[in-house]
Formats: C-alpha cells, structure tokens, sequence
C-alpha cells in the first residue's frame, strides 16, 4: 500500500525558479526514508506540502485519508496554562473521548429506575459498552501513564521540564515535547525535519530505537549520518527540483552516488572522444572533398554523427570548499596539563579533574548531555573562563584556535569583505580569494556578518581561524549548524590537520571518525578514555553492571592502566597515529638534510657552524622522541 504519493509537483517561491520541478515519487507503508539534498534544496518545503502547510502550483500529494501524519517542526499553538505534560497528554484525546463515552454509559445503567432490570441490561447497551471496553484496551487506554514516562525517559525530558508551561520552554524543548507526542499519538505517519537537532546522544540512540521497531511509515530529513544509517532503507535526494533515489542507507548513498558519477563521466568522456575523432575525420573530408560533391556529402554525414554521438550530460559536483588548516610547528609534548580542576555552576559542581596530560596530536572528543559543562571546560582551556579550583595550562609553544557553538562578531555591521580586511589585515583581492575558497562569492561578500545564519557564521569563523598557524584546535559543535557537503569539508579539512584537536559534538559519525581519546561529562563525573567513540561504546556496556566508570581521578597510574586496557580496540587509531608520525618524520629529516647542506655552504663560518649544530641536536632530539613513538604505536598494528 502507497502512503505518500507525490505526482508531478511543481513549487516556485520566484517567477522561473522552480524549487521542486515536475517531482514524482511514492513511499510504501512501513517504509523509512531519508530525504536529502543540501540546504535550500526543497526538502523542509516538501514535508509542508504533504501536511497541506503549503499548496503545490501544479501536481498532486496524495495520503491515505485514515492515517494519522504527524511533522516534528509543526508545533500546534495550545491553551496559555498548558503544561509540557498536558501536551504529550493530548496525545491520549482519543482515548479520554472514549473512557468519557464509557462513563455516561456506567452512570446511565447505574441510574436506571428500581424495577427496571431489564433495560439496564439491555444487550444494545452492553455490546456498545463492551465495544468501547474493547477499543480502550486495545489502544492501550490503561497504560498511558507507563507509556508517557517510557517515552519521556527515552527522549530524556526530566520531571521539572515536564511540569514547567509550554510556552515557557525554549524553541529546542518545545521540539522535543512535541516529537515526544507524536510518538505517544501512535501516528501512522511521520515526518521528521532534523528530529536530533536538540536531542543529546542518549536520546538520539532510544529515538533510533523506537524507528527500528515503528510499523509505520517515516520520511526524514536529517543531517545525522550516524543517525540515517541506523533508520533509513531508502534515500531520496532532491537536486535541482528532481529526485534522484538509492535504494539504501546513507553509507550506500554515498558510495552509489560516487559511482554513478565516476560511470557518467566515463560515458560523458568516452563519447566526447568520439564526437572528436568524427569532428576530425569530417574536416579532413571536407579539406580533401573541395570540389567533390560525393565527398562533402560525406563530410556533412560524419559531423551529424558526431552531433548524435553525445548523449550523456558533463556530470556537474556541488562547489567545495577548498583550503586546509595552518599548521604551526610545534616541539614537545605538552599541549594541555590539568591539575585538581573544579568548576561548579551555582550548588551545581560540574566536574573535578584530578590530572590530565594532552599530548601533540592526540584528537579528544568532548561528549555528554546538554548542560554538563562541556562548553565551560573549553573555555577553561582556551582561558575565556576561570576555574573555581586547579589548573588549566597550555603548553609554552602552543597557539589555540577556537570556534565557539554560538558564533558572534564585534562589528556585526560590517560586511564578509570588510570584516575579513580589517581583522586579519588582509588586501580585498586577497580576502575575496579567502572567501571564495569558502564558498562565498559574488554579492555575497557584501551582505553583513549580523545576517549570516549559523552556518553561514560557522564557515566565516572558520575562514578567519585557518588563516593562522596553529597546533591546538578546538571545537564546539563544529557540525551544528553545517548541511551534509559542508560536515563533509570540514572533515577532509580536519582530515589533513595533524596537530592536537578537542572537540564537542553530538555527531556520532564525526566523532567516530576523528577521535583517539574521549572525555564524557556525565552527572559531575569526568571520564577519560583512551580510544575510539565505537570502543567506549563497547566499554561502557561491559561496564555498566559493574561498579561504574574509571572518573579521572586516578592520577597517570589509572591514565596508564586505561592505555593498558584499551590496546587491544586501538588498531584503527595507531594506523592514523603512525601515518601522522611518518609525516612528521619525514618533515624533521627534510630539515636535517637542510642543515647537513648549509654545513657545507657555512664550512669555513664558526659562529654559523655552532648554530647549525645547536639546530641540528634539537631535530635529532625530536626525531629520537617520534622513532620511538613510532615503534610504540606500531605495536597496536596487527
């Protein structure tokens, strides 16, 4: 059975500008489908035409008129005094409509006359009572509070949030209410538009949970890679008003997407070739054939060929952004030392870290619910925040960059280019170039950085920040407010990065793919592990019915006895680790042979002699330092 039938639809917001164009597609019942397409691309405006948001300008949305659709980013408006509670309890309307029916029923068979038995008996009024009875059970009727605390617990919405007024809560919590009764709604139908934008990890797993056992059907957008590859069969993506579809999940998508392009350009390729050795054969006729007829007819017969031998369109890739991170050079180990830290928050204590040491290169992802502290102790590093007790030091030749989860700018006013020229001192061609490498051209360049959405802030932040040499990066929720191509960027930007990297997300997949060490904030307990995001998930249930987890309290014996115990889950990391080593190595002996060449140019210079040999000693030293991490690390590769 077809529950979303969408034919030839057409939807322009400006005249010639059709952001869905002639799109036709069905989805079955049960399916679950991932909506993609990057930002603008019509995907929000889609899910408001199929709840009738929105109308079409030409085209039909067809949805079976006995099922219930519910849209995440549809927020009905509710009395003044209703609380978060009385919205998720207004998933149960139906069934308090029925337990009503079923009480004036009671009261009118217990209110009957005496001596009027047989009316109160009356089988038309048992069957329609016993029908009610029936339809309330089977619709759960007497487990709603169970369900609305399983529901509540899973998407991690506390008790004080639940009794607070809805229209008190932020834009963030209204969303999760919201998604919270859908889900109690039993709807038939869910669209869902970014459902883990303001979900934390935790609640993000139960709500791939709960996907993984619906019945119904579900359309999402998301741009939650980790999150579409654990919900969706299907993927749609929107490209210039049509649809393109795979029939798998994001993984296959990416893969079949690289695939069909690399077999079009083949073909685009493979027939350009051909239309040019016709184009030449029929110049080489027509040279030959001036005053034969036979011949130019001939000439004239090949270049047709050639015109029909193209077929297939030039396969166009979105624009990238290109540039890479500075990196600074940077000797020794110390990035980051933290002793006996304690930050609180009111009566609150967030955390206490007894000893941590950040080494050069390490890539530590910082995770936890919302509001454990997560952003303070970036701030507590990059010194933006003061800690209550301890201390938090950088190492002496370390430079930070940091780029906050909520980006801001001194001079809002300015434009991209002004603000560019004026901060980093830079010529406007050489800021346009910049920006441009950024993905912002044109007129852009000139809009003011106050109107720039998040995403757009993001990228300008990040522009500015890679302009420096650094070797300690930092990120709060880097991802955030990015569509899949730009996450894709900035992780091949990050992949080429080889200094020390700290970063905040709720991005499984970005996390999964560049930590090395994770620190998790959870109730005031700090928690240093040593290994990927996918090991510690794997930790953490081995260690669930234990005592607990390792708080990183135990000094460098507990630091040393988690390396000890985590070796075996590290091969992926020490391959990276040994790569970023051989690269390093490799940059240190280039330096070497420098110094053995300005040896021989400086043969008769004391003085310069003394300093090259100083130089040369300090190089050694490092070198001797990353053969024998190189030797540690090898170790972990099978």
């Amino acid at each position: 059975m077809i529950d979303i039938s969408i034919k030839n639809v057409k939807k322009a917001f400006e005249e010639g500008n059709d952001i869905l164009d002639d799109l036709s597609f069905d989805i079955n019942e049960g399916e679950k489908v991932g909506l993609l397409g990057k930002n603008g691309a019509g995907k929000t405006t889609l899910l408001r035409l199929i709840t009738n948001e929105m109308t079409p300008d030409e085209g039909t949305i067809t949805l079976p008129a006995f099922k219930k659709t519910g849209l995440i980013s549809q927020i009905p408006v509710y009395p003044p005094h209703f609380t978060a509670d009385d919205v998720m309890q207004a998933a149960f309307d139906h069934l308090k409509s029925i337990r009503a029916e079923m009480e004036k029923l009671e009261a009118g068979m217990a209110g009957e006359p005496a001596g009027s038995a047989a009316q109160r008996s009356s089988p038309d009024l048992l069957k329609e009572y016993d029908h009610l009875a029936y339809e309330f059970d089977r619709l759960g009727g007497y487990n709603t509070d169970y369900e609305m605390n399983r529901v509540a617990n899973g998407l991690r919405i506390p008790d004080a949030q639940r009794a607070q007024r809805f229209d008190s809560l932020s834009g963030g919590e209204k969303t999760r209410i919201n998604l919270a009764r859908l889900i109690l709604e039993n709807t038939d139908i869910l669209l869902l538009d970014e459902p883990t934008n303001h979900l934390d990890m935790r609640a993000t797993e139960w709500l791939e949970e709960f996907l993984s056992k619906y019945k119904g059907t579900a359309l999402i957008i998301s741009h939650d890679r980790y999150f579409l590859d654990r919900t969706i069969s299907r993927a749609i993506e929107l490209n210039a008003g049509k649809a393109e579809f795979y029939s798998g999940n994001y993984s296959f998508y990416v893969t079949e997407k690289q695939r069909r392009y690399d077999e079009q350009l083949e073909k685009y390729e493979r027939e350009q070739a051909e239309a040019k050795r016709l184009r030449d054969a029929a110049a080489r006729l027509h040279q030959w054939g001036t005053g034969n007829e036979m011949l130019m007819k001939k000439s004239r017969s090949v270049l047709k060929r050639a015109e029909r031998a193209v077929q297939t369109e030039k396969p166009v890739k979105d624009k990238i952004m290109n540039t890479k991170f500075s990196e600074r050079e940077f000797r020794g180990d110390e990035v980051v030392v933290i002793r006996n830290l304690v930050k609180s928050y009111g009566s609150r204590k967030l955390f206490d870290i007894q000893e941590i040491d950040v080494r050069s290169g390490e890539r530590i992802a910082v995770i936890g619910d919302n509001g454990t502290g997560k952003s303070t102790l970036a701030k507590l590093i990059t010194g933006e925040e003061k800690a209550d007790t301890g201390v938090v030091r950088q190492g002496p030749a370390v430079k930070t960059a940091y780029l906050p989860q909520i980006v801001s700018f001194d001079h809002p006013r300015r434009s991209i280019l002004d603000t560019l020229i004026f901060e980093q001192d830079l010529s406007p061609q050489m800021a346009r170039n910049r920006l441009g490498a950024f993905m912002f051209s044109g007129e852009d360049v000139f809009k003011q950085v106050g109107d720039l959405s998040g995403g757009e802030k993001s990228r300008l932040k990040l522009c500015m920040l890679m302009n420096g040499k650094i070797n300690l990066l930092i990120l709060d929720e880097p991802t955030n407010h990015l569509d899949l191509p730009s996450r894709e960027w900035i992780e091949d930007a990050l992949g080429d990065y080889c200094e020390t990297l700290i970063f905040i997300s709720h991005d499984r997949y970005f996390i999964d793919r560049f930590a090395t060490r994770v620190w998790d904030i959870e109730d005031g307990v700090f928690t240093d592990f040593i290994g990927r995001y996918s090991d510690y998930r794997k930790f953490r249930e081995q260690a669930s019915g234990a005592a607990g987890l390792t708080q990183a309290a135990g000094g460098k014996d507990a630091d040393t006895g988690k390396r000890r115990q985590n070796t075996k889950n590290r091969e992926a990391d020490a391959q990276k680790e040994l790569r970023r080593l051989e690269r390093e190595i490799e940059k240190q002996e280039a330096q070497l042979d420098e110094l053995k060449q300005q040896k021989d140019e400086f043969s008769a210079d004391y003085e310069k002699l003394m300093s090259i040999d100083a130089q040369e000693q300090e190089i050694l030293t490092v070198l001797n330092d990353l053969y024998e991490s190189w030797e540690y690390c090898s170790q972990d590769v099978v």
